[in-house]
């Protein structure tokens, strides 16, 4: 394995089945691969879009609050390794009295500290829209001096929303994307990479769900230019890849696409 620099940033990304409606097995299921990571192992840990639940559009039986046990477990596992932990979780808000239900992205931070992401594009085809709120912010976090997007599914169709505004380094996507549309979701990785001159990591899961969705996986690490560091078959793994800082400044200089782009403005409006 080569020797990492200081401005190096060890990506973890887990691959593996969901247990319907279990957040419990679910937990439990990574537990068997955080426990095999020491501390100091890695800085940022990947899972999947709703990893405690599957994809569901039953929010009512299968929520999770931002007390509740699912992120307590997160905060727990990011302190513990001194990693960032992320994920998308079904949540319940209750906001003067009135209940709504987001897919939020939570960015556990070792420190305790809490960010998130509500997935902006709902995945119609499903219905998502009928039962989710749509979020109207794009979020980029800040981690060991690099600069982070998040993004959930279906997002990954949008590449206006994706758009770099030289504002991040890495496009971190979580994901049950379906083996149905597969080449979409190789094909979609790889262009975010190379139009934005950014690093992707992408987390899918595995497995069948109740609706009868089966799941091949196809996570990846992408480099800036689209190039696969590492691709994940239809295998069960948690792998760490070292993102090189140097590497991606020294490209975007040598080759500065982002000076001819085109300006405007994204207005998300408001729910």
């Amino acid at each position: 394995m080569s020797q990492t620099t200081s401005t190096d940033l060890r990506v973890s990304v887990i691959q593996d089945t969901l247990s319907w409606h279990d957040p419990v097995g679910n937990r439990a299921r990574y537990d068997m691969y955080l426990e095999t990571l020491n501390t100091g192992d890695t800085d940022l840990i990947v899972l999947p879009e709703m990893f405690s639940t599957g994809f569901s559009m039953q929010p009512r039986d299968a929520y999770e609050t931002m007390d509740g046990d699912t992120v307590a477990w997160m905060r727990e596992g990011a302190k513990a390794l001194d990693a960032v932990i992320t994920g998308s979780l079904i949540m319940r808000l209750d906001e003067n009295g009135k209940e709504r239900f987001v897919n939020r992205m939570i960015w556990a931070q070792p420190d305790g500290g809490l960010q998130h992401y509500d997935k902006r594009h709902l995945f119609r085809y499903a219905g998502e829209h009928k039962h989710f709120e749509a979020g109207n912010k794009r979020v980029v976090v800040q981690h060991k001096g690099w600069r982070i997007a998040l993004f959930v599914c279906y997002d990954l169709r949008f590449p206006v929303f994706s758009r770099n505004r030289d504002d991040y380094d890495l496009a971190l996507y979580v994901a049950n994307w379906p083996d149905a549309r597969q080449f979409a979701w190789d094909s979609l990785l790889v262009a975010r990479a190379i139009e934005n001159q950014c690093y992707v990591v992408a987390s899918n899961r595995l497995g069948n769900n109740p609706l009868g969705n089966s799941f091949s996986g196809g996570s990846v690490i992408l480099d800036f230019m689209g190039q696969g560091l590492r691709e994940f078959a239809d295998e069960a793994v948690m792998h760490t890849q070292s993102l090189d800082k140097q590497a991606i400044e020294a490209f975007r200089k040598d080759f500065p696409a982002s000076l001819d782009s085109d300006a405007f403005t994204l207005d998300l409006g408001a729910n």
